[in-house]
């Protein structure tokens, strides 16, 4: 059992019979009155994110939890289809387990959070960026920008990301697979 301190981004946690990922947290000591930890938790079986409060020193079941390298291979309507690069074995996912599948490609390499007491996937962490090539997107017109304007893009994975003007069709970018948003230009 662990305790609200052991809480951090990532944690697998067993709460209201179902199990739990934590994606946000906040240690809140107030003035007057006993701290809490507020938390933002994604459940793993359905995608449903669920708000709740803690009160410090509150008793927490903590799911045990390995992480292996995956490696996306296709994705067939329904179901992601990976492979873990230590064994070769294959595994498939629902979408609702992914966080930002639209910005994932074919060859993409993950880290998949594996449930030990019944080797059941748990969640899929995705690398912080992401580079893409854009397959679409309007020309940019000089001159008819304030400041920081944007336009949207789509790119391969049939994604849209909103973009600076100077950024055009064949360009490679980064993207940040968090927000989904543009981080920069890559050179080749």
């Amino acid at each position: 059992m662990a305790t609200t301190s052991d809480i951090r981004n990532g944690l697998c946690i067993r709460y209201n019979n179902d199990i739990y990922k934590i994606v946000e947290f906040l240690h809140v000591k107030p003035g007057k009155g006993p701290a809490f930890v507020r938390t933002k938790m994604k459940s793993v079986t359905n995608g449903k994110v669920l708000d709740n409060t803690f009160s410090a020193g509150h008793k927490i079941d903590e799911v045990r939890v390995e992480t292996h390298k995956f490696q996306f291979l296709y994705h067939d309507g329904e179901f992601y289809h990976f492979m873990n690069q230590e064994d070769y074995t294959q595994i498939r996912l629902l979408e609702s387990a992914l966080d930002r599948p639209d910005l994932m490609k074919e060859g993409e390499v993950v880290t998949i959070q594996i449930n030990t007491e019944d080797n059941m996937p748990l969640s899929v962490d995705m690398p912080a960026t992401v580079i893409l090539e854009v397959t679409a997107t309007e020309p940019g017109v000089k001159g008819n920008t304030a400041t920081n304007a944007t336009k949207p893009a789509t790119v391969e994975t049939g994604a849209e990301v909103n973009v600076p003007l100077f950024i055009n069709e064949g360009d490679k970018i980064k993207v940040e697979t968090e927000k989904g948003t543009y981080k920069e230009r890559v050179k080749e």
